[in-house]
């Protein structure tokens, strides 16, 4: 099999191909009711179409059909093809088998704090862990707000749940190291080190 480029919204439109043929328009209302738009980044209007197009040039979606309701324009239907079926399987297994080497901004924010004040990066992890908590809170509140959807289409939440809650009890630890002074540094000694090297 051919190796094709993944990325998080080619697996979504693959992932509602397989459960019917629809329309790019079906997709996106799909996508953003069953809250995949925080999986998925379908902020253009047009990054739904470019991924179909990508995945019909592919070979891994096809046309289905044309559609035309009443006076609305034409719509395309797409159906995943049978390479779609299998490089779906393929892409879902090495995914959840296997953490992905990622390179996230926070960590690489961390691993430069070094050059900043101890007071200023308390300062910044205070927010961070404001940040956080609302998160909680208002995934918290929308999770009671999403009726009739089984719990396999929300375990992205439940994971993005935890995952929040881990990071922000490990920002207040690290916050509050720092306001106690267990965790501190010196700018003009490190620079001094620095220079040696």
């Amino acid at each position: 099999m051919t190796e094709h480029r993944r990325s998080p919204l080619a697996v979504v439109v693959l992932s509602l191909l397989a459960e019917e043929p629809m329309h790019a328009y079906r997709m996106q209302h799909l996508i953003k009711y069953r809250r995949k738009d925080s999986v998925a980044n379908v902020s253009q209007r047009n990054s739904v179409y470019q991924t179909i197009d990508r995945l019909l040039r592919a070979g891994l979606v096809r046309v289905h059909e044309t559609e035309r309701a009443g006076t609305r324009p034409e719509r395309t239907v797409y159906t995943i093809t049978d390479e779609g079926v299998g490089t779906l399987d393929g892409w879902l297994r090495d995914m959840v088998s296997a953490p992905a080497r990622e390179f996230p901004e926070f960590p690489a924010a961390l691993a430069s704090l070094a050059r900043i004040t101890p007071d200023r990066v308390a300062e910044w992890l205070d927010a961070r862990a404001a940040t956080l908590a609302e998160r909680l809170k208002t995934a918290a509140a929308d999770l009671e707000n999403v009726p009739g959807l089984d719990r396999i289409f929300l375990l992205e939440e439940e994971w993005r749940e935890a995952v929040t809650r881990a990071e922000l009890r490990w920002v207040e630890g690290v916050r509050d190291d720092l306001h106690t002074g267990r965790l501190t540094w010196d700018l003009e000694d490190l620079q001094r080190r620095w220079a040696g090297h």
